[in-house]
């Protein structure tokens, strides 16, 4: 139910944008189709996890559709990138999702092999938080764009034909309707809004948690908890963040579907308190209270000389 409703959902943004026609007010409906895009792109991580269906044939499929027909973003890509994020979460050197001179930079890292525009990166970062996250989608687009190109496989093609498919139908739908001046900004918008969507979503996650060594030998499970945060909130929050509010037992147990997570919070929870694990749950403002707090020292422990 929740994936039909949503694509269909998706298709009604469409055609919302249709009706209201060549006119600025398409603006207003640019941020529903970004919102949208965010959403399905929940599904295609529910998907990549194996949550939904009992085949990975299936769920790819799914990821496809949903992935690269829908939104145009390559699941074949993002895959491979998010497994090891699991594997090693908040690790350097081996987790993808921390960059050099990105936002999870630590001040214990040493400055040395980074480059001129990396280290004004991280001297930065705070500022540049939520500004940077408007790139965050036209930057997972050109890398799952550079992976295929690389590859050059029967999957890859497939994968390829269809965000082809995708880019065409997006850009008949909003050319067909708008003016190329309109058309322009519906695109810078509901791109800004899905990347920003996308990127407040996954962000309170992991951020500013405890940065793990790549030498440092830990357990699975202290591995997984300490580097995570949970988002307090009802279901509200759980449908505003894809069930990524519940990052802990998502990590503990990634192929469990998203219905599930809730219902065995309490016994993670439990298991956290009685292994003296920790558990983090902070409400979603308060999450970023303490990434931009977090991102500022380490901005201000990157300019001192030495």
């Amino acid at each position: 139910m929740k994936i039909t409703l949503t694509i269909f959902a998706f298709f009604a943004a469409w055609v919302l944008f249709v009706i209201v026609g060549n006119s600025w007010a398409t603006l207003a409906v640019a941020p529903l189709v970004g919102m949208m895009f965010t959403q399905l792109g929940f599904i295609g991580h529910d998907a990549g996890h194996n949550q939904v269906f009992g085949t990975r044939r299936h769920n790819r499929l799914l990821g496809l559709v949903v992935g690269n027909a829908l939104i145009g973003l390559s699941f074949g890509w993002w895959v491979p990138k998010h497994n090891a994020h699991h594997a090693h979460p908040n690790e350097m050197g081996r987790d993808p999702d921390i960059g050099e001179g990105a936002v999870l930079a630590s001040s214990d890292v040493p400055e040395n092999g980074r480059g001129p525009l990396a280290s004004w990166l991280a001297r930065w970062q705070a500022p540049l938080f939520f500004p940077l996250m408007l790139l965050r989608s036209v930057g997972m687009h050109v890398l799952g764009i550079q992976r295929l190109l690389r590859r050059r496989d029967h999957a890859s093609a497939v994968e390829a034909s269809l965000i082809v498919l995708h880019a065409a139908l997006y850009l008949t739908a909003v050319l067909w309707v708008l003016s190329p001046l309109k058309a322009l900004a519906f695109v810078v918008v509901q791109h800004a809004v899905f990347s920003l969507y996308l990127g407040i979503s996954f962000a309170p996650n992991h951020k500013g948690m405890p940065i793990i060594e790549s030498a440092t030998t830990a357990g699975f499970a202290r591995r997984q908890v300490v580097t995570a945060r949970n988002i307090s909130g009802g279901r509200f929050t759980t449908f505003m963040l894809g069930g990524l509010n519940y990052q802990i037992e998502h990590h503990l147990f990634p192929s469990m579907p998203r219905p599930n997570l809730r219902r065995v919070q309490g016994l993670v929870r439990d298991f956290c308190a009685a292994t003296d694990l920790g558990y983090r749950e902070e409400s979603f403002v308060e999450s970023f209270r303490q990434i931009v707090h977090h991102l500022s020292d380490a901005g201000a422990a990157t300019s001192r000389p030495g």
